[in-house]
């Protein structure tokens, strides 16, 4: 009798433990279960930890709630100005309701993927060139938008949506780049001609300046004379200064008159008389 019972323990126990085996699951901190009993949704949301459900009634669905990285592989496409470009993206989302994500749609992480290459195919064709070069923030927002309305109601909510890379024709970035050299040429001409007026207004305020002041002309001679054969590699053809020739002209006409001679003049002789005409009578 005592061993009867000691094998009915044992089965019991056994059958105990087939049964805890058969009917725990564990759930990691970022996941949650959803069970569903002979095929009906179950209202609660398992949470993480040990938990139980009925062997061959219940079913548990796992849920990640993580944010999951999914890249957009690259889509071509033709944007509002006619060029053709290859625009890679990704897609950051997250699980916000494990029911809905496993009762309303079969695949949600292949419905995201799905819906994204769409969306980034719409959102080329409605942008421009520049746009998606230089203005990527607002197109990541639209395209967040566009994703997110039809993920709402699956569960998940768009978390960030990034565009990565945008492929050009070789042609066009040739183009582009013989674009950017000729505005940067163009820059530098006018760079260039704003310096040309700047110095002509600063030379002409010198000019006027060193009129006034001869000698500071020479000075300036002189200084660019010294900055020249400073290099010590070149013949110095010293020309003669104009203001040198003023200057000896001016101290000539400031120079006194010589002194007159006292003698005086010697008078000139008078004129001899004229022959008087007779008439020959007495």
């Amino acid at each position: 009798m005592v061993e009867e019972l000691v094998v009915a323990g044992v089965a019991l126990v056994s059958a105990g433990a087939v049964y805890v085996a058969a009917a725990a699951r564990v759930l990691k901190q970022y996941e949650r279960g959803v069970v569903l009993r002979l095929g009906k949704l179950r209202p609660e949301v398992r949470g993480p930890g040990l938990t139980l459900i009925l062997p061959g009634v219940d079913r548990l669905r796992k849920v990640n709630m993580q944010i999951v990285t999914m890249p957009v592989p690259g889509q071509e496409g033709i944007t509002r100005d006619n060029v053709t470009v290859r625009v890679d993206a990704v897609v950051y989302f997250k699980v916000t309701s494990p029911a809905e994500a496993v009762v309303r749609v079969e695949d949600y992480r292949f419905a995201v993927s799905q819906m994204a290459q769409t969306s980034l195919r719409s959102i080329i064709g409605k942008s421009d060139l520049d746009d998606l070069l230089s203005d990527r923030e607002k197109l990541n927002q639209g395209l967040e938008l566009m994703i997110d309305s039809p993920a709402v109601e699956w569960g998940v909510t768009i978390d960030r949506v990034e565009i990565k890379d945008v492929s050009l024709p070789e042609t066009m970035k040739r183009s582009m780049a013989r674009q950017a050299e000729a505005d940067r040429e163009r820059r530098a001409r006018i760079i260039n001609a704003d310096a040309e007026l700047q110095a002509s207004k600063k030379l002409a305020e010198a000019a006027k300046e060193m009129s006034e002041q001869p000698a500071a002309l020479q000075l300036r001679l002189l200084q660019t004379v010294v900055a020249v054969a400073a290099e010590k590699n070149s013949t110095l053809v010293l020309p003669f200064p104009v203001e040198l020739l003023r200057f000896l002209e001016r101290a000539q006409q400031q120079q006194p008159l010589p002194p007159t001679s006292s003698t005086p003049p010697t008078a000139s002789p008078p004129p001899p008389p004229a022959a008087q005409s007779g008439s020959g009578q007495d």
